[in-house]
């Protein structure tokens, strides 16, 4: 299996790069195990008391790996798919350790599940962020649980409806960012000091400190992913959603919207 997701150590920080650039970093199976292989080797390295999740290309992530998603049977392994993600976010969460994401590109559907997961984030210059999963005929189930906690109400309900595109000022606005960075330098010099004030921090200090931001949200995985898990399969195996993913992979509007517009997400 070729490498799509990249794991190093420095000092006390462990860095996770995505790198799939060819498909945008697109949440296949693989690269879901592969993070989530990369979250279990700095959890377990008593050196590490810093998560860095970055990317490489102009995407930090596309969302789920429509190509992939579209060639499988329908049933049980959509099912799979939603798990393994609601898995993935829940390691993220659970980490006993900060984790801080660094996006200086594109943050589509499931990546933006990602990026809420993570305990900061740095959004660069170059970072656009959209919920687009109802333009394909499904909605953003899974990472739902990240994200309704992270951002305001108001922001939920208008960008997980119109599917629009905002920047990093804005994601900083409603919660879902801490730090929206000028340049690529200002977004470096933002991550070196939160790395320096993270890794002052004692491995007991900091697991116990996270516990307290996370357990509600901890909570609301074991209370809703199983039924959320089984919502996201149901609607990736719809008729409506076979259309959609299919309209957006051959580039045409989707039938429900008549031939007046682009399927673009």
């Amino acid at each position: 299996m070729s490498a799509l997701v990249a794991y190093e150590v420095d000092g006390a920080v462990a860095r996770l790069t995505l790198d799939s650039p060819h498909n945008r970093n697109a949440l296949s199976t693989a690269l879901v195990a592969q993070l989530h292989d990369g979250l279990t080797s700095a959890a377990a390295d008593p050196a590490v008391r810093c998560v860095v999740l970055g990317h490489t290309g102009g995407t930090f992530c596309a969302g789920a790996d429509l190509s992939e998603a579209a060639g499988r049977e329908p049933g049980e392994l959509a099912t799979d798919r939603a798990r393994e993600m609601a898995d993935l976010l829940r390691a993220l969460v659970a980490l006993p350790m900060p984790v801080i994401g660094v996006v200086d590109g594109h943050v589509r559907a499931g990546g933006l599940g990602l990026i809420g997961a993570c305990d900061m984030v740095v959004a660069g210059p170059s970072s656009t962020f959209a919920l687009t999963e109802a333009r394909i005929g499904v909605a953003p189930s899974i990472i739902s649980l990240t994200l309704l906690p992270k951002m305001s109400a108001r922001a939920a309900g208008r960008y997980f409806l119109t599917g629009e595109k905002f920047g990093p000022a804005e994601a900083r606005d409603v919660g879902l960012v801490t730090v929206a960075a000028d340049s690529a330098e200002d977004v470096t010099a933002a991550v070196d000091r939160l790395v320096a004030d993270v890794t002052k921090g004692s491995p007991q200090g900091l697991a116990a400190s996270k516990a307290l931001t996370t357990a509600a949200l901890l909570a609301s995985f074991d209370a809703d992913a199983e039924a959320l898990t089984t919502q996201s399969a149901a609607l990736f195996v719809s008729e409506e959603a076979r259309e959609g993913m299919m309209a957006f992979l051959e580039k045409r509007p989707p039938r429900w919207l008549g031939g007046t517009g682009g399927a673009s997400v």
